[in-house]
């Protein structure tokens, strides 16, 4: 006798992974572990990565950079408006330091040369003043003199 044991069928998605349908030499189909190298999974499917919240110094950065070049631009165009007169300054401040630089050399000879005078008569009160006369009568006569120490 006979018996026919049927199998329920499952479909290839309800198939558990490393579990594969063989057919047997006897024609009958029966499910299986793989021994052997499984097929690759399938590759994932590209995923959209999560977004990061943006650093607080990045923002900061962002909105200040436009400020920063904004006012640099206005630096420039200030300057190049200013540039006649900046240039009239700078000879006005060059004549002012040529100006004081004679001044000061004016200044120290002057000064070198009053300290050169009361030096000079410091040392004509210090030395004694002595005067000297001399007196003779013919040419072989006696010589008199008086010396006078002031």
């Amino acid at each position: 006798m006979q018996t026919d044991h049927t199998h329920p069928t499952l479909h290839p998605d309800e198939i558990p992974p490393g579990v594969q349908e063989v057919i047997l030499p006897t024609g009958e189909r029966a499910l299986a572990y793989s021994t052997g190298p499984t097929a690759p999974p399938p590759p994932p499917t590209p995923t959209v990565p999560a977004s990061q919240p943006i650093p607080a110094w990045a923002k900061t950065t962002a909105l200040l950079a436009p400020t920063v070049g904004g006012g640099i631009a206005v630096a420039a165009v200030g300057l190049s408006a200013a540039a006649p007169g900046l240039e009239a300054a700078s000879h006005a401040l060059l004549s002012t330091g040529a100006l004081v630089a004679a001044g000061g050399t004016a200044a120290a000879v002057a000064i070198g040369r009053v300290r050169a005078r009361l030096a000079a008569a410091q040392r004509e009160m210090q030395r004694p003043h002595i005067t000297q006369h001399v007196t003779a009568t013919g040419l072989f006569g006696r010589a008199n003199g008086t010396i006078n120490h002031h």
